[in-house]
């Protein structure tokens, strides 16, 4: 399936600022079943842009805008191809043994080992054991039957938490979002010695598919390197295996890692960033005015310099 991705982030500040520089992480990645066919990316004002890869091999945008401004606009639109892959099933994957000699045998460290969003805390113990953690059945079946709980535990409400939220402000309610729940079951699935990293995409709605996720905004999910398929998404905001349907941004070990939008500025303002994001089969038009259906208000605190952007977008 060949989708359209129109991604339009808008920052605006009240009084200008003096300068911003930022670095976004939005063009499609290039893999086995996905292939980013077209990509652009404009910048309102116009400003040069650098591009580099990061470690994890996700593409990332760099530009500055100098001087005083009151507002600018980032535009990424993609046309991506994405290939349809059977869902594993649990005879096509190895046991438990065959993942600790393959984890064992690869580099594999940075996707065990706790990080600044999915890490254990006495709330995540308390719901590892209302789960019965253990390493049942075969990788497979633990993964898919960890997918369906989180999603069953967790009602997907919007705002209730912020992009830097830890998973505790979720566990405590057992409320959030896609970004939140993956990093639940991110930590989770690293305390049974199975390698797992964060997602950040695009999900596409489909009529009849009752998604949870909201429509016009990025994704998130996770995925877990099992024995034979390899790397396998799920979607426990969905309680969905990762398909054709999940078109991959960046990879990271959490949030951290592949925030859609990264910055600082010059100034002491009032800001607002609103978010559209429009992702439809490819034949269908994409050039139409989208409306935003993220928007975040926030004042700088009155210093001197460089001040983070703390309107990072969270992902639904």
């Amino acid at each position: 399936m060949v989708y359209s991705i129109r991604h339009v982030t808008s920052f605006v500040y009240e009084p200008a600022i003096r300068e911003s520089v930022m670095e976004v992480r939005v063009q499609p990645r290039n893999e086995a079943r996905q292939r980013c066919l077209t990509f652009s990316l404009d910048i309102s004002p116009r400003a040069n842009i650098m591009t580099y890869r990061d470690f994890l091999g996700n593409t990332v945008h760099h530009f500055d805008i100098p001087g005083r401004h009151s507002q600018f606009k980032v535009t990424a639109q993609a046309l991506v191809d994405v290939q349809a892959v059977p869902a594993p099933t649990p005879g096509a994957v190895g046991s438990w043994a065959d993942l600790d000699s393959m984890v064992a045998s690869g580099d594999f460290s940075e996707m065990l080992l706790p990080s600044q969003f999915a890490q254990s805390t006495e709330l995540l113990r308390e719901l590892t054991a209302e789960l019965r953690l253990e390493r049942s059945g075969d990788p497979l079946e633990r993964m898919l039957e960890l997918n369906h709980a989180i999603y069953g535990a967790f009602d997907y409400v919007q705002n209730v938490t912020s992009v830097d939220s830890p998973i505790d402000d979720a566990l405590r309610d057992r409320k959030g979002v896609c970004q939140d729940l993956s990093h639940i079951m991110i930590a989770i699935v690293r305390e049974l010695g199975v390698p797992c990293r964060y997602v950040s995409g695009y999900l596409c709605q489909r009529d009849g598919a009752h998604d949870r996720s909201a429509d016009g905004a990025t994704h998130a999910w996770l995925e877990a390197f099992l024995p034979g398929p390899g790397w396998v998404s799920f979607d426990p905001t969905n309680d969905l295996v990762g398909g054709e349907r999940h078109i991959r941004v960046a990879v990271g070990r959490d949030y951290a890692d592949v925030p859609p939008t990264r910055g600082v500025y010059k100034g002491d303002a009032e800001s607002e960033l609103s978010v559209a994001v429009m992702v439809t089969p490819a034949e269908a038009p994409s050039s139409e005015e989208i409306t935003p259906r993220t928007v975040l208000r926030t004042r700088s605190p009155n210093r001197a310099g460089w001040e983070q952007f703390q309107h990072e977008q969270q992902q639904q």
